[in-house]
């Protein structure tokens, strides 16, 4: 994938820019629906995500303590942003599930179960309170998954819809490959420049992406977009960031897991 800058562009935006999925039981969504976030006057359907019309896929490199492959960033979540970087949280307390795998298991996903294992890991060893903490804040506000958006409903269906979908996203955004092929690998003693890191992240993406830093180390990258339908089968288009980087502009520290 990343072997020119030319042939880079043309990829991230071929295979990154426009992201789609199936399912088989949320409402149908017209063909003229329009993206979310694109105009104030469209009313929340299952059709149109909103308020949260903005839709993040995030990511952490943990290092301290590490978790995941040290090969490769893990995930954060999937939240929804009002379009213009503030957010509801903690939207339906009656859905704050705290059985994320038995829920995962029952609909005999157990492969995604394991692979959020590796990917989706909690800095305290504690991934089923992680998932609970994202599926419950973040999860329950995405309105186009509720449960009245099912025909045909099963109890619990929009949460194993919620989570492979974050993890399909996930695997399209390498972010470890992606700063590998521009040359910045983590290190002990280099630093990096935002700039830098930005380039090479909004050439994977198509878009500005946030950067997150802790003490001059990067840990964090928020990807942006807006979608068409509803947040699992419909059409995902690359946005810049809405949020302004917390990183400074030189001296960037990649370090090692």
């Amino acid at each position: 994938m990343f072997q020119s800058q030319s042939t880079k562009g043309m990829l991230a935006l071929a295979a990154m820019t426009l992201i789609t999925g199936t399912t088989a039981s949320l409402e149908t969504c017209e063909s003229g629906t329009v993206f979310s976030c694109s105009s104030s006057s469209e009313t929340p359907t299952c059709c149109f995500n909103s308020p949260g019309g903005a839709l993040l896929m995030t990511q952490f490199w943990d290092t301290s303590p590490s978790t995941g492959p040290d090969d490769s960033w893990t995930i954060h979540g999937l939240w929804p942003d009002n379009c213009d970087g503030t957010y509801e949280a903690s939207c339906d307390s009656k859905r704050a599930y705290t059985n994320i795998t038995a829920i995962l298991k029952e609909q005999d996903r157990s492969d995604l179960v394991d692979y959020m294992d590796d990917y989706w890991v909690d800095i305290n060893g504690d991934n089923e309170d992680f998932w609970s903490h994202e599926w419950s804040k973040h999860g329950t506000c995405i309105n186009t998954i509720e449960p009245s958006c099912y025909s045909g409903y099963t109890a619990q269906e929009e949460v194993g819809d919620f989570f492979q979908k974050t993890v399909d996203l996930f695997k399209n955004l390498d972010t470890y490959k992606a700063l590998s092929a521009a040359g910045i690998t983590p290190s002990t003693s280099k630093t990096y420049t935002l700039a830098q890191i930005q380039k090479a992240l909004t050439g994977l993406h198509g878009a500005s992406v946030y950067l997150g830093c802790s003490s001059s180390k990067l840990n964090q990258v928020w990807y942006f977009y807006n979608v068409k339908g509803n947040a699992i089968d419909g059409t995902y288009k690359a946005v810049d960031t809405l949020t302004t980087s917390g990183c400074p502009k030189t001296g960037i520290k990649y370090v090692p897991k």
